[in-house]
């Protein structure tokens, strides 16, 4: 099902297309290109976050940062990469080709702060971003940590704690 976006001025033109088997939302742009696509669950997750009238879109705060990350498929295709981000929720991975929003990864990857230590855990991809927006934004997929050691978890979020602390006090 496609809906026509007509009553906000500042996207009229663009649609969004619902995809019930897959439980995603599209967004279309004004020349009928797929800009990016969004789980029902994110869109859940979104909502249940609002906090008097603030919203969160993620769990656990997150920073830039450029890592390597390598990441499989459950059909067992493998892949290399590079991080844009990362948080104790789950990382962007920056792709030209992303994966379906939906699939199912595992992600092996090692903190700049603990580079002998292999943090390995599974995912699944939330959200993508198809084409690079404003040269300022790489196209990839935003990957939820679905089964992540604690301990990485607590390490993930500890150095993104330090991270923002480091950016803020410039």
């Amino acid at each position: 099902m496609k809906l026509q976006v007509t009553a906000t001025e500042v996207h009229q033109g663009k649609a969004l297309e619902v995809d019930y088997d897959q439980e995603t939302i599209t967004l279309i742009g004004t020349k009928g290109e797929a800009v990016g696509t969004v789980t029902w669950s994110s869109i859940i997750d979104y909502i249940e976050s609002a906090d008097e009238g603030s919203r969160h879109v993620r769990a656990h705060p997150r920073a830039p940062l450029a890592i390597k990350v390598r990441y499989a498929t459950q059909g067992g295709k493998q892949f290399e990469s590079i991080t844009g981000g990362i948080g104790g929720g789950g990382l962007f991975i920056e792709s030209g080709t992303p994966l379906p929003v939906g699939s199912e990864v595992t992600v092996d990857f090692s903190l700049p702060d603990r580079p002998l230590e292999r943090v390995k855990a599974k995912a699944r991809v939330a959200w993508i971003r198809k084409k690079p927006e404003r040269y300022l934004l790489f196209p990839g997929m935003g990957v939820q940590f679905t089964d992540i050691p604690p301990q990485a978890r607590q390490q993930v979020i500890d150095l993104v704690s330090a991270l923002n602390q480091n950016r803020l006090a410039r």
